[in-house]
C-alpha cells in the first residue's frame, strides 16, 4: 500500500448548528495534495476527541458513529486497492472518483494532436519554420489513417495507447505507407511528443513508449566533386533559365546556405567581416541559428552577375531564385547536360559546401559547423566521416611522423 496516502477525521466547527452539533468531515491526503467529504454525521463539540479522531466515550451513540468512520476509512483504503489492481496511478483525483464512482473524461487523441498543431502553426515564423507543420500535420494525417486502418475509428481513448498500438503503427508505417526506416522513425518520434504532452498533464498513468527503441540508420549524404564541380562551372547553356539554376546552384556549393535561406537572402545580410571583406550574415531558417559566411570568389562574383536581375531588384533579394520545385526540376536537367551521375537536388550543394569545398581543404570541423550554422558539432562530424580523401591525407601525415620517428631512432621502435 502507498504509505503517503492519510486519512484524517474532524469536525467543523466553523459549520455547528442550531442544535450545537458539528459536521464530521473526512480528509484525505496523498502527496501534500487533498480532497474533503462530509461524513454525514453530527457530533457536539464536547464529546470529539481531536487527538484520537472520533467520538469521545462508550456510548451506544459513539460506538455507532465510530463504526460508521471506520467503514468509511476501510472504503477508503479498498478504493486504493483497486487503483493498484487497474494499475492507475494513486493520486487525490483518480482516488476520489473511485470512491464516488465517478467515470473520469473521457481524452481523445485526434484533439489533443490537433491542438498542438494549431499552437505550431501560430508560432510559425517565430519560433517554428513552416516545415515544421507541415511535419506535424503530415504526422496527424497518417496517425488518423492508422487508426481506420488497424481499429475502423476515427478517434481512440489515450488510455488505450500502448506499447502493441506503438509497434502497430511502426509497422502501419512501414508496410502501408512504405515509410523508409528513418521516415518511419520521424513520424514516431512526432508522435511520441503527444504522448509526451499527455503525460505531462497527468492525463497518462503508463508512457506506452516505456520499452519502445527506434534507431535512426546514418545516411550517406551525397556531394559533388572537385570535378564535378568544375564540369558544372565550366557548361555553357543555351538556356539562360538553365544557367541562372546552374549559377544559383554553385553559390550554394561555395556557401553551404539551404534553399530557404538563399531565397531570404537580401543585401541587409551582406556584412563587412573582421578581415574587411564580405561576408554573409544570417540566422538559418530551419533552426534560427546564426551562420557567418566569408564569401568566396566564386560566390561573390555570382551575387554581382544578379546584382541589377530584375527580378532581384523588384523582391530586394540577392538572387532571383525560383521555386525549390523548379530548381530540383532543372538541377537533373543539368546533371545530364553534364553527365553527372547522380540525383541532383539543391540540398546537394550545402553537403558539397561541407566536403569538397570546406573539409577536404583543411577546413577545420569546428570552423566548418560554425559557418553551416550546426547547433550539434556531430551534425557536422556526418560530412567527415564520408570522405576517403581526408582520412588518406590525415593518415598520410601520420605515417610521415611515424617515419621521422624511426629515422631518427638508432634502432626501429616497434609498434
Amino acid at each position: 500500500m502507498n504509505s503517503e496516502v492519510s486519512i484524517l477525521f474532524y469536525i467543523k466547527r466553523a459549520k455547528i448548528n442550531v442544535n450545537g452539533v458539528c459536521p464530521i468531515y473526512t480528509r484525505v491526503t496523498i502527496n501534500s495534495k487533498r480532497f474533503e467529504f462530509s461524513t454525514n454525521k453530527f457530533i457536539s463539540p464536547d464529546k470529539w476527541s481531536t487527538e484520537g479522531a472520533k467520538v469521545k466515550g462508550n456510548s451506544e451513540d459513539a460506538r455507532s458513529i465510530n463504526n460508521q468512520l471506520d467503514i468509511i476509512k476501510n472504503q477508503i483504503m479498498d478504493a486504493e486497492k483497486r487503483l493498484y489492481k487497474k494499475e492507475i496511478l494513486v493520486n487525490s483525483e483518480n482516488l476520489r472518483n473511485e470512491l464516488f464512482g465517478i467515470k473520469q473524461r473521457e481524452r481523445l487523441l485526434i484533439p489533443i494532436f490537433t491542438e498542438h498543431n494549431r499552437k505550431i502553426k501560430e508560432l510559425v515564423g517565430s519560433e517554428y519554420a513552416p516545415g515544421t507543420l507541415e511535419r506535424y500535420e503530415t504526422s496527424l494525417k497518417h496517425t488518423k489513417d492508422f487508426l481506420q486502418w488497424k481499429y475502423k475509428v476515427s478517434d481512440i481513448d489515450i488510455e488505450k495507447i500502448d506499447h502493441a498500438f506503438i509497434t502497430e503503427y511502426e509497422f502501419y508505417l512501414r508496410t502501408e505507407r512504405k515509410c523508409a526506416n528513418n521516415t518511419a522513425v520521424k513520424y514516431i518520434k512526432n508522435f511520441h511528443k503527444i504522448i509526451n504532452i499527455c503525460l505531462a498533464n497527468g492525463w497518462l498513468n503508463k508512457d506506452p513508449f516505456a520499452n519502445y527503441k527506434a534507431k535512426v540508420k546514418e545516411v550517406t549524404r551525397e556531394f559533388l566533386t572537385e570535378k564535378e564541380i568544375q564540369s558544372l562551372m565550366e557548361k555553357e547553356f543555351v538556356s539562360e533559365r538553365l544557367a541562372l539554376v546552374r549559377d544559383i546552384f554553385v553559390f550554394s556549393c561555395f556557401t553551404g546556405l539551404a534553399y530557404i535561406d538563399v531565397k531570404q537572402l537580401t543585401p541587409d545580410n551582406i556584412v563587412l567581416g573582421i578581415d574587411g571583406d564580405k561576408w554573409i550574415n544570417k540566422n538559418r531558417q530551419k533552426t534560427d541559428t546564426n551562420s557567418k559566411i566569408p564569401l568566396l570568389p566564386t560566390a561573390k562574383y555570382i551575387m554581382d552577375k544578379y546584382e541589377n536581375h530584375p527580378a532581384s531588384k523588384n523582391k530586394g533579394n540577392i538572387l532571383p531564385i525560383l521555386s525549390n520545385q523548379k530548381m530540383n526540376a532543372y538541377l537533373k536537367e543539368i546533371a545530364t547536360v553534364c553527365g553527372i551521375n547522380k540525383e541532383l537536388t539543391f540540398h546537394i550543394a550545402r553537403h558539397t559546401f561541407a566536403t569538397t569545398v570546406t573539409l577536404s581543404n583543411g577546413v577545420p570541423i569546428e570552423t566548418v559547423s560554425k559557418m553551416l550554422g550546426h547547433t550539434n558539432l556531430k551534425t557536422t562530424q556526418h560530412y567527415a566521416k564520408i570522405l576517403d580523401k581526408k582520412i588518406s591525407e590525415d593518415m598520410q601525415i601520420l605515417k610521415a611522423k611515424f617515419n621521422a620517428n624511426i629515422q631518427n631512432q638508432s634502432k626501429p621502435i616497434n609498434y
